[in-house]
């Protein structure tokens, strides 16, 4: 047991220091918007390098990070294996149970669950959410990211909620300032804020899990691991595909040709928002070929952005045809601040249950809960494109 709890106490410091660096990536990512703001403004050679400077620093900051946080994670992929090992290998109590912490008591909980199609009477190691299990957040580990996974959540507001439906208050940006007083002045009068309160109410999503009867009853293993993956891939497709619908509702632009999209950066957006280009991959294709009368192309090369092309030094981020329209070939995007014109309510419960199907019997399914709702409708535009040709100019 004294092994148990050594490893334990590793695992919770590799955890924290791995929470110390997750802030740290968050932190650079502001950094990075800042210095995209900084790039766009320099003129001069001197405002170029120094800024030059600033990126190599903070590229060289970020490659440090991340070679920590994998050796941690090595780190800590060892320790929980061995936990796990020893756990297996603990002796049993007068109850026929094995001593071990509450969060691995949990797993073996929901594993047996699993196992027994929902019929274990004896569920005081797991919570019930009507009928099935209740995975809690720290059982499904953030997968590692893919190169190529588009999630657009980490670009909208999210706000944690602990009740099935409720009002958040949002304060629309109003473009004030801060004033200069003097000592002993009358406070001058500020740009009041306008709040305006939405309604959330959370819906609950649900998916099949492809696993068969047959691995269950035969797996060893945990379960919980096997299935962790596929509902967090799930739960990314869906919370993708109502993003990008929630985008669609935004206020409807008819743009046409080179001198349309530059029109649309130059006045239609204030200058306090922080506005991205949400585009299909028709639409990006159509815009990478677009040049301006002395051969330069519109869209501009950045590494640092999984598009590799920005757009008058906006990024540009690439979504399905069929996502952010209605088929493929369709030339549409969502221009604007998506963190200040969306807000996904994430209710943080993902849960497991037997669900009875029509020719299979009984299957696996997953569930998630979160809303998403539409908070500043001037933030952005949901714009069609016409290219100069189609549109006979």
């Amino acid at each position: 047991m004294l092994k148990q709890l050594m490893l334990q106490r590793k695992i919770d410091a590799v955890n924290k220091s791995l929470e110390e660096l997750r802030n740290k990536e968050e932190l650079f990512k502001t950094r990075t918007e800042e210095l995209e703001a900084t790039i766009t403004e320099a003129e001069t050679d001197e405002e170029i390098e120094v800024v030059e400077k600033e990126v190599e620093k903070l590229e060289k900051e970020k490659d440090e990070v991340e070679e920590k946080k994998k050796k941690l994670e090595d780190e800590l992929k060892q320790l929980e294996s061995e936990l796990e090992e020893l756990n297996r290998k603990a002796p049993k109590n007068k109850e026929g149970k094995r001593h071990m912490p509450k969060r691995d008591e949990t797993r073996e909980a929901i594993n047996e669950f699993i196992r027994s199609k929902g019929s274990v009477q004896k569920r005081d190691e797991f919570t019930s959410v009507e009928g099935g299990a209740l995975i809690p957040e720290e059982l499904l580990p953030a997968t590692k990211e893919k190169v190529d996974e588009l999630d657009l959540s980490k670009y909208i507001r999210t706000v944690k909620v602990n009740r099935g439906s409720g009002k958040y208050p949002v304060i629309s940006k109003s473009g004030g300032r801060f004033v200069s007083v003097a000592e002993l002045e009358k406070n001058p009068e500020l740009a009041t804020p306008t709040f305006t309160e939405v309604n959330y109410d959370i819906e609950t999503y649900r998916g099949y899990i492809p696993i068969s009867q047959e691995a269950i009853d035969d797996a060893d293993y945990d379960i919980i691991g096997l299935i962790s993956e596929d509902i967090r891939d799930q739960e990314l497709n869906t919370k993708n595909e109502q993003i990008a619908a929630a985008f669609k509702t935004a206020t409807s632009k008819a743009v046409t040709g080179l001198d349309g999209i530059i029109a649309m950066f130059n006045k239609d957006f204030k200058q306090v928002y922080n506005v991205k280009a949400y585009v299909s991959a028709s639409l990006f294709n159509e815009l990478d070929l677009l040049k301006d009368n002395n051969g330069r192309y519109l869209l501009e090369d950045d590494i640092t952005v999984a598009s590799g092309k920005r757009i008058k030094g906006k990024e540009v981020i690439v979504l399905d045809d069929t996502v952010i329209g209605t088929k493929e070939g369709d030339l549409v995007g969502f221009f604007g601040d998506a963190y200040e014109f969306v807000t996904l309510f994430d209710r943080k419960q993902s849960s497991v249950k037997w669900v009875d199907h029509n020719i299979y019997g009984q299957l696996l399914a997953g569930f998630v809960r979160f809303d998403i709702q539409k908070v500043d409708d001037v933030a952005g535009l949901y714009v069609t494109y016409t290219s100069e040709t189609d549109s006979g100019v």
